[in-house]
């Protein structure tokens, strides 16, 4: 894809599709109102007729319109000025950049950003950039093509090109969630991750399995033990920051397929299992973001990879595991897993001695029955932490919302045979014991846990995304660095 910046004139632009904006409070303005002077009023019509209101991602079509250079015209509804955020802004261009890449188009111009700060323009960037590019990698016969050739106007060359940073970074999540398990396992997200870093300019290391052995993690080796896939850990690190100051520890969740192990999944239940790697994949596209945005701050990311099977070597009901930190941890459920992962990599990060740790994972179904699919749960022992947490969530509009952690639920995860157990005491506030279960793990340092499981994986389309991977976590965690500057 190629962004350019241009200060055409509706009437004077030549292209195949033209995406204006619209508010519902405020009369036509800017490109509209010059839209509507060229095609002798028909926005004004459209309007009396009650078919454009500009209310919030309402979508008109307008084809071959006279007046025009151009093929088409796509109207997008924005809502209220008042009201239009950075999610208002990546979702309206999100939602009309799937519209028209139904099909292979030359260039789309978005005449949106009418007075939009540079939060809003690179928003407004990302969405169209991420908006037009579907799961379909492997069809013959594409559900939307990419677009090529997107311009947008009246906006500066610098927000135009962090907003393809941040676009680069989702869809590179997207991509890696949407990759099938036989080709996307352990060592090739390992290998993906090398190439970012070569790519980026990004420090990495990646364990294999005998530095794995080496180091003392039990519990994540245990859970790959059932596959034929050796499991990996990888390290990036962006030193952007003051030397020695205290990096910020991002760590992900990466079961790139879980079958459940012995406590094996339903058919349905396993048909996603894909996404389980969705936390790796959002800490990897933000810190290729963070690396392409320069940003001054230092930033660690981690990633526990493994594939949880059955092969004869398979962890049991029973077992019990050692972590790297030494504390032992009675097996019940070989399906609770990724706390399992996630016990040796937020030592791993403990060691690089971080200021703050955050770790995203598709942990639980419960988050979702909490929470319901668009929501991520959000567990802390550090309110103030939490507090900076969600409001990077908040500015770029990926939903968190905190469930708490009373010490009560600690209890539940005491063990007769071990210092404690993968599961609670029964399904009940599953999401909240999985996160006292991490909670062991991170000895008092500032710490935040997203339960991701619900918004990492769309299993239908949305109007302004397809189905499949969402990307969901890696613009929250690119603005939680660029917070931290």
């Amino acid at each position: 894809m190629t962004v350019q910046a241009i200060h055409e004139s509706v009437t004077n632009l030549q292209a195949d599709t033209l995406v204006v904006g619209l508010y519902a409070d405020e009369p036509l303005s800017g490109a509209a109102e010059e839209l509507n002077r060229a095609t002798q009023g028909m926005l004004t019509r459209l309007q009396e007729t009650k078919d454009l209101s500009g209310k919030r991602g309402e979508l008109v079509t307008l084809y071959a319109p006279s007046g025009l250079k151009v093929r088409q015209v796509t109207l997008i509804g924005l809502g209220l000025r008042s009201a239009l955020d950075r999610s208002g802004a990546f979702r309206a261009a999100a939602t009309a950049a799937k519209a028209v890449a139904g099909k292979e188009r030359g260039l789309v111009a978005f005449y949106l950003a009418d007075r939009w700060s540079s939060e809003l323009v690179e928003s407004g960037v990302c969405g169209s950039l991420v908006g037009c590019v579907g799961q379909d990698l492997y069809r013959a016969k594409k559900n939307r093509f990419p677009l090529t050739q997107v311009a947008w106007a009246n906006v500066s060359a610098a927000d135009i090109a962090r907003g393809e940073s941040l676009a680069d970074g989702v869809n590179l999540a997207r991509r890696l969630v949407n990759e099938p398990p036989g080709d996307m396992y352990p060592e090739t997200f390992a290998n993906e991750a090398v190439s970012v870093a070569e790519a980026s300019g990004l420090a990495i290391e990646v364990w294999d399995k005998q530095r794995l052995e080496a180091e003392r993690c039990g519990s994540l080796l245990a859970v790959g033990k059932g596959s034929d896939r050796d499991s990996r850990l990888v390290i990036l690190k962006y030193n952007g920051g003051p030397e020695g100051a205290a990096p910020i520890a991002f760590v992900g969740k990466g079961v790139t397929f879980d079958s459940g192990g012995l406590s094996i999944k339903p058919t349905d239940g396993m048909k996603t299992m894909k996404c389980d790697m969705a936390g790796a994949a959002a800490v990897v596209g933000a810190m290729q973001t963070i690396a392409q945005l320069k940003l001054p701050v230092n930033v660690i990311g981690l990633c526990g990879l493994v594939e949880n099977m059955l092969g004869g070597s398979a962890f049991k009901l029973g077992d019990v595991l050692r972590a790297r930190s030494g504390k032992t941890i009675e097996v019940l459920n070989t399906d609770a897993e990724g706390r399992l992962v996630l016990a040796d990599v937020l030592d791993v990060a403990l060691q690089h001695q971080p200021a703050k740790i955050v770790d995203l994972a598709t942990l639980t179904g419960a988050c979702v029955v909490a929470l319901g699919t668009d929501i991520a749960g959000l567990m802390t022992n550090d309110q103030t932490w939490a507090d900076e947490v969600k409001a990077s969530g908040d500015a770029v509009g990926e939903a968190l919302w905190p469930l708490p952690m009373f010490p009560e639920f600690s209890e539940q995860i005491r063990s007769e045979v071990a210092d404690i157990k993968n599961t609670g005491d029964g399904r009940w506030g599953g999401a909240i014991t999985a996160g006292k279960f991490l909670e062991e793990f991170v000895n008092g340092k500032p710490w935040v846990h997203l339960d991701i499981a619900g918004p990492a994986f769309l299993d239908g389309q949305k109007p302004w995304l397809d189905a499949g991977g969402t990307g969901f976590g890696v613009r929250t965690l690119v603005e939680i660095a660029r917070r931290a500057t």
